[in-house]
């Protein structure tokens, strides 16, 4: 029994002592590779939420290197042990057509019928889930009085583009025919997403906008939506590289595995090497830093060099100029029949300019825009509205504008 009991005060000590290890080297690789300017608040709560992703990143590639699950498999499932859900709130599962959607309904009687928020969730398009949204889904129907449908749209790399979109536009156009069903007008029906489901509203708002067998779509909102893959040289990708939670080399790793399944061409995206000039030139009036007024440059930006790409690269990423996959780039005749937009975008955030940018293509159409810009935030924070002691102030502010905007509709 002695023995017995050395043995496994032995292994708590290897353990905890491995774990220790694990902490420092997360701590270590947090401050070498990431840059938290001074104007974000709370930095440390930033980094130490930080150092738990990447933590679980590290465990989840120890455990795909011995055989017992897939590092994205990991991290999947530790993201979804962070929902909740609201017991003024009628959640239910359903499936529209074959794609799995959650259905959040206020339990008050509605005196008319409500608003409907198609929800398309963040993530990367590999990550994301019903419940790492949950909190923010519940948020958004009970303080707007809205219908709430998150939808579970295929994730990459087992699912590669249009296969999120697809998803996303199906179960669109299934509710928008069968609205009332759920109590919900359907000339009152706005599409909504944060990050990669940003990218997914706008794509879905570009394509219903043609649709003449459907109501019009009341509004998109898009928060902090990644909706280009052109040019990962702008002046915020310049001047956030480095800032939590999206890292420049991350956002051009996840499109790459939304579009092929893999990054094997990431060094010349992030060069810029992976588009032949003449079609960089095409885009330009819509893609230019020109177009991002000069007081998102001051902390500093350096024009990047227009280089040319070979045949073979090009081959492989080609699809990113379809605005299905990169909304930005949409023709003028599309972008006037968009729906009135809502905007947030965050001071530290790589894809902050993309956000700019297409806030302006939509003012130019004729789009009435209202635009949030969080001064202090970085990506991701509105999902951190309401994440305990690791809550940030600037987060509930982006939330109570998104629905304050709705509740305007």
């Amino acid at each position: 029994m002695a023995v017995l009991c050395m043995l496994l005060v032995l292994f708590s000590a290897v353990i905890v002592g491995g774990f220790l290890l694990l902490v420092m080297a997360a701590i270590n690789f947090d401050l070498s590779n990431s840059d938290i300017p001074p104007g974000v608040t709370q930095p440390v709560k930033l980094r130490i939420l930080h150092i738990i992703l990447i933590i679980t990143a590290v465990v989840g590639r120890i455990l795909e290197n011995i055989g017992i699950c897939s590092r994205v498999g990991f991290v999947r499932y530790m993201q979804g042990r962070t929902g909740g859900a609201d017991p003024k709130l009628l959640i239910k599962d359903l499936w529209f057509e074959k794609v799995p959607v959650r259905i959040y309904q206020p339990k008050v009687p509605a005196a008319s019928r409500r608003r409907g928020v198609m929800f398309f969730h963040g993530g990367g398009w590999m990550f994301g889930s019903f419940e790492t949204h949950e909190k923010l889904c519940c948020c958004i129907a009970k303080e707007s009085e809205s219908v709430v449908i998150a939808v579970g749209y295929r994730l990459a790399p087992e699912h590669k583009y249009p296969a999120a979109y697809e998803d996303c536009l199906n179960a669109s156009i299934h509710f928008m025919k069968n609205a009332e069903h759920y109590g919900v007008d359907p000339a009152n029906v706005i599409v909504c997403g944060d990050s990669a489901g940003g990218n997914l509203a706008a794509a879905v708002s570009q394509t219903l906008a043609g649709r003449s067998d459907l109501p019009r779509l009341r509004a998109q909102v898009l928060i902090y939506p990644g909706l280009q893959a052109l040019d990962f040289n702008l002046p915020s990708y310049q001047q956030n590289q480095g800032v939590p939670l999206l890292h420049r080399e991350h956002a051009a790793f996840y499109v790459l595995q939304y579009l092929n399944g893999d990054a094997a061409n990431m060094e010349e995206v992030l060069k810029g090497s992976h588009i032949p000039i003449d079609i960089k030139l095409k885009y330009s009036k819509w893609l230019s830093p020109d177009n991002i007024p000069e007081k998102f440059k001051v902390r500093g930006y350096k024009p990047h060099v227009l280089l040319d790409c070979t045949t073979e690269v090009f081959e492989k990423v080609k699809r990113f100029c379809e605005p299905s996959l990169c909304p930005l780039l949409a023709e003028d005749s599309t972008v006037q029949q968009l729906p009135e937009s809502f905007i947030l975008t965050c001071e530290y955030d790589v894809l902050r300019d993309d956000g700019l940018l297409y806030k302006k293509r939509l003012e130019d159409n004729g789009v009435q825009v209202t635009w949030c810009h969080l001064e202090d935030g970085f990506h991701g924070i509105v999902n951190s509205f309401n994440n305990g002691w690791l809550s940030f102030p600037a987060g509930k502010r982006g939330l109570d504008n998104v629905v304050n905007f709705l509740k305007s509709l």
